[in-house]
Parts: structure tokens; sequence; C-alpha cells
């Protein structure tokens, strides 16, 4: 993201002489943060900023990028409706998010599960699998996913699912053997599996505990590319597996902006909030100044700052394999085509009362909203993508 607005900031063709700004918030995985960080970017709650000379205020949230879950995506939109703030996520992929009604203020740039459902359903009956297991995470991405299974597999690819079973939210090992032990059990070879890298991992571990070979799994994008499960360890069991994955992108300068990227060490980093630092003493196996009690006379290494990026093996400067990165470069994209398109309007042939146009210095989110569903988000891609 924040490269993104970097390489916008610097193109003279697109938002010429407006500068846009970011706040970034890690949302820890949960819904209460998460929906915190967005209801304080639409509320005004963020510090005060100088917007001109003579105009002092709150930094104007035109637009959220995010969340990644469909289930904090709902709550935070189905919040967020009234105050017509275009939230465009990423990676949130629930079909009901789809339902304009429900979600008036709601984008995004990844496809709706629908796609995966439907996409499944076609390798089942390319194979002619007629008889499958299905194992789904206990949320909103999980239950519809299910829905459309129990309704579309019968009728669509002529096949039944012999069992559903949900993965345990937290660490269960008496659930996942249950689990685990229904699938073995079972005749049906095939397992369909709609749940996160987290749960997954817990349910192979204890496949390979009990040795459940000659399973043919198809898998959706949530983990089909983790580099975690692709291991000589767990090949035995999911060699072979079948797994739908979003568009793989490439974002010329990117690897070389990540390079640039320098921990902070001019403030005190005891409260852990730097992100970059705690990478960085992570991956030199260092710790920045003041550190932990008994750390230097152990033997450990202080960290500098002046470290090698380059000299380690880390996913940060590995841009081969760009999937949701790609998205999060075509979300920050579509909203900036968004409001240049806003900007360019004509006195008095404006989409607003009295064919008024978006004045800059008085812009609302809800306007911006508008100009998506005007444009739609597909043609704002074709845009980023093709230039059209």
């Amino acid at each position: 993201m924040a490269f993104a607005i970097d390489e916008i900031n610097r193109n003279s063709n697109l938002l010429p002489d407006v500068t846009l700004g970011y706040s970034l918030y890690d949302n820890c995985v949960q819904l209460g943060i998460a929906f915190r960080a967005a209801l304080t970017l639409v509320s005004g709650q963020e510090e005060q900023v100088t917007l001109e000379e003579n105009c002092v205020g709150t930094p104007p949230v035109l637009g959220i990028v995010g969340d990644s879950s469909s289930t904090r995506t709902i709550a935070i939109s189905t919040v967020l409706g009234p105050y017509r703030v275009p939230l465009v996520s990423y990676f949130a992929t629930c079909s009901c998010l789809s339902d304009r009604h429900r979600f008036p203020s709601f984008f995004r740039t990844i496809p709706s599960d629908a796609f995966q459902v439907n996409a499944m359903i076609q390798i089942l009956k390319h194979f002619g699998w007629t008889w499958a297991g299905l194992l789904i995470n206990d949320n909103d991405y999980g239950f519809h996913a299910a829905q459309s299974f129990h309704s579309d597999l019968g009728p669509a690819g002529g096949g039944c699912l012999a069992y559903t079973e949900t993965l345990p939210r937290v660490y269960d090992p008496a659930e996942l053997k249950r689990i685990v032990d229904v699938m073995r059990k079972s005749t049906a070879r095939a397992v369909i599996v709609f749940a996160n890298q987290s749960r997954m991992l817990n349910l192979i571990k204890e496949v390979v505990r009990q040795n459940v070979t000659g399973l043919q799994w198809i898998v959706s994008a949530a983990w089909t590319s983790a580099d975690v499960l692709q291991t000589p360890h767990f090949m035995p069991y999911l060699g072979g597996t079948l797994g739908i994955a979003i568009r793989r992108g490439e974002i010329p300068g990117f690897r070389d902006f990540l390079l640039q990227i320098r921990p902070d060490l001019h403030h005190n980093n005891t409260d852990g909030n730097s992100m970059v630092n705690q990478f960085w003493e992570h991956t030199f196996q260092c710790r920045f100044a003041p550190p932990p009690a008994g750390w230097v006379e152990a033997g450990g290494e202080l960290c500098t700052g002046q470290e090698v990026i380059e000299n380690v093996e880390t996913e940060l400067v590995d841009v081969s394999d760009l999937r949701p990165e790609y998205n999060v470069y075509k979300t920050v994209y579509t909203l900036a085509y968004a409001l240049d398109d806003m900007l360019q309007c004509e006195p008095g042939r404006g989409p607003f009362s009295n064919n008024t146009c978006a004045h800059l210095q008085r812009l609302e989110p809800w306007q911006v909203r508008y100009q998506f569903t005007l444009n739609s988000s597909f043609h704002l891609i074709l845009r980023i993508l093709f230039g059209v």
C-alpha cells in the first residue's frame, strides 16, 4: 500500500497537484481491533494536520483498504454503510458481500467465492468424483461456501458430500483427532477445504500423526500457495493437491522499494509497536538498544540498523509470487482513479445536485463511493492493468 501511494504521488499524470496520505493499522487478526481502526478513521479521531495554509483539521479519509477477512469486512461494512465510506478489500471473498443492498459501500479487487465454488465443482465433474468431504472454517468464509456446495454440488456436478466438518478456531487436539477419524473412515477420497492456513496446518499435523494417505485435496485460495505446507514432511500427504489461486501480478520497482526500508533508530522500541524493528530483530537475531535484561551477557548481539537485508533469505524481498499484495496494489490505484475522475469533472456537467462537481477541499467519502458505483470498480481495474 505504501509503495502504491508513493508511486501515485510521483506520477504527474494521475492526481496532479494532489498528494495522497495514509494511515496503516494492524488488525492483529481480531475483529474488535479492526472494527476500532475503521471507526477511528471515519469518526475523525486522527491527529490534526494542515490541509492548507489556513485550514487545519483531521485528514479527510476518503476510502479504506481492507479488511483481509470476510468476517471482519462484513462487520465493518455494516457499520460504515451509513457513513457511505468506500471500503475496498483485497482478500475478502465471501459471496455474501456481493449483496449491494446490504453492503452498498463495499467493493473488492478479488473475485467472490462463488467463482471458487463453481471451479471446484467443475474439477469434481471433470474427474468424475461424485463423493467428497468438505472441511470449512467456522466463520462467514466457511459457512457461505458450505451453503453453496450443498445447494450447487448436486444439480451442477451430480455429486454429494459425504461429510461436512468445521475446523476448530483454536488448537483442539481431541476435535482434530475426531475430524481426521471421520476422514479416514469415509469412503470419500476427495476432500474439499475452505479454510485458512493456520487451521489447515493444525489439521494436516493430525493427518500425518494418523498417517492418512491417499486423499485428493481440493483447496481454496486461502492456503493454496502457503509455503509452510509445502515441505518434504507434508508432501506424502498433500502431494497432488489441486488448488484455486488468485491471480499473480508483477509490480515493477517493488523489490527496490522493500530493500530501502530501514528500522527506526530514533525511538525507543520497548513498546513493540514498530513492525519493521520487530522484523529486523527476528531476521538478524539481534536486539535494538536497550536490549532485554541479560541479552548481551548471554552473548546476544545488538542491532545496528545497518545489517544487509539482501544477505539473508526472507519472504520480505521475494516478489516472485505477489498475489494478495498485487490486489492491495490494485485497490490503492482503484481509489486513486476514482478520485482522479472526480477532480476532472467540468463545472456545470457534474453528477451531483444542479450538475455540480466535487471540490477537493470539501470532498466527501460518499462522493468517492458514488464515483465507484458510476464507473464500476471493474472498469477502474481495467484502467490500472491495461491503461484503457
